[in-house]
């Protein structure tokens, strides 16, 4: 298993249940990235106001600064896995 400081760079490595027609708000990181893991379900991420679907299998990027927001638009609960990776702000 993962320890703290084993990945120096990773900020959280996290699972996200989304109930139908639950969305989490749009918003956007200025020092990290996202990868979100589709496990099951079915929803839409927009990112800076271009929707893609979120379908099982699907893995999504999201890089600095880019606005997301994640809606579960299916009828059956939206499990993804996700973890985000710290950017380090060149001088």
């Amino acid at each position: 298993m993962l320890r703290f400081g084993d990945l120096p760079h990773l900020t959280n490595f996290s699972q996200a249940r989304f109930a139908p027609g639950q969305t989490a708000p749009a918003h956007a990181h200025q020092d990290m990235c996202e990868v979100f893991f589709v496990e099951a379900g079915s929803g839409v991420i927009h990112i800076d106001g271009t929707e893609y679907p979120l379908l099982p299998g699907n893995c999504v990027a999201i890089e600095v600064g880019e606005v997301h927001k994640v809606v579960n638009s299916g009828s059956t609960e939206l499990v993804l896995t996700y973890f985000g990776l710290r950017v380090e702000k060149s001088a």
